[in-house]
């Protein structure tokens, strides 16, 4: 219900986008004095925005970037600035969150020895979040005067962010009769006469992924069959937990030290003020309002490029 009322309103803004359009068409043909062409530049430019702003939407390309998203934020060197840092960062994305209106629940988080933290972990829940924070994994670099040095020295500090979709992990494997193949043969080894006498043991193959699962334990080939099945189903619950396992690790990427040299974006605060992303090469010296969550020009730069 949720997602068809948010696919709803898509539809609804883009009539009335198009609505909006003929209006400023009509307008544009009976124009004539300079304060109607006036009005009717003020319209063109809110219909640009409005445009811009579905256009946006366009960008997410991704499986799962209409999902929600968990951040997990990791202090890397630098001692206690770095977990001051972290501290910094979660705010960050918390405040990208309240001013999207997206729900926010801290899983966990791990506070530092002096100050910061050393560790947290972050849900966002809401529409298109991940869509919007993929492109934040990686490593954040600060540069600034100190506040935990006597002398004010300038420091350098790194802390790793890992994105995540929020997908469904466990579900109930459905097993379809006909993928099953079903085969009884003489069971092995000492148990009593039907054990070597007749066909009680049970092999049941699951021919797309070719997992088997075998039984000879029960006298009876019913329960060794009903045995069989349990062994099979857990084995495809089981691979169908490590595929989810391996895309978690693919969309969180590859894991590099919080470190010199890794850094996807530095903030500076001294000498000069300038939050600048190394692999799009957009910059701003607003480093203030990015801290306050501002961070939707970085986002949008990553998706276009």
């Amino acid at each position: 219900m949720q997602e068809t009322e948010a696919m709803r309103d898509e539809v609804d803004n883009f009539v009335e986008l198009q609505k909006t359009a003929d209006d400023l068409t009509e307008l544009c043909m009976i124009a004539s004095s300079s304060s109607e062409r006036k009005e009717v530049d003020k319209h063109v430019s809110e219909l640009d925005t409005s445009v811009k702003k579905l256009e946006f939407y366009t960008l997410f390309d991704g499986d799962y970037d209409v999902n929600s998203a968990i951040i997990a934020i990791y202090t890397g060197a630098g001692g206690v600035d770095a977990q001051d840092w972290s501290e910094m960062l979660l705010r960050m994305y918390m405040k990208w969150a309240e001013n999207k209106g997206f729900k926010v629940t801290i899983l966990d988080k791990v506070s530092g020895t002096e100050a910061g933290i050393k560790s947290a972990t972050i849900e966002i829940d809401g529409r298109w979040v991940y869509g919007h924070l993929r492109s934040e994994g990686g490593v954040h670099r600060l540069v600034r005067l100190s506040p935990f040095n006597s002398d004010s020295l300038r420091q350098t500090s790194f802390s790793r962010i890992e994105v995540m979709p929020i997908i469904d992990e466990v579900k109930e494997v459905e097993v379809n009769a006909d993928n099953l193949r079903i085969d009884t043969y003489r069971a092995s080894g000492a148990g009593g006469q039907h054990v070597n006498t007749t066909d009680s043991a049970v092999r049941i193959t699951h021919t797309p992924t070719g997992i088997t699962a075998q039984c000879q334990n029960e006298r009876s080939q019913s329960q060794n069959k009903e045995h069989a099945m349990k062994l099979l189903t857990a084995k495809l619950h089981k691979q169908f937990l490590d595929e989810q396992e391996k895309k978690k690790k693919e969309l969180r990427g590859e894991i590099v030290e919080a470190g010199w040299g890794n850094q996807i974006r530095s903030y500076v605060l001294h000498p000069y003020k300038m939050v600048k992303d190394h692999r799009t090469k957009y910059e701003t010296t607003h480093i203030n309002a990015v801290l306050d969550g501002n961070i939707d020009e970085f986002i949008t730069a990553f998706l276009r490029m």
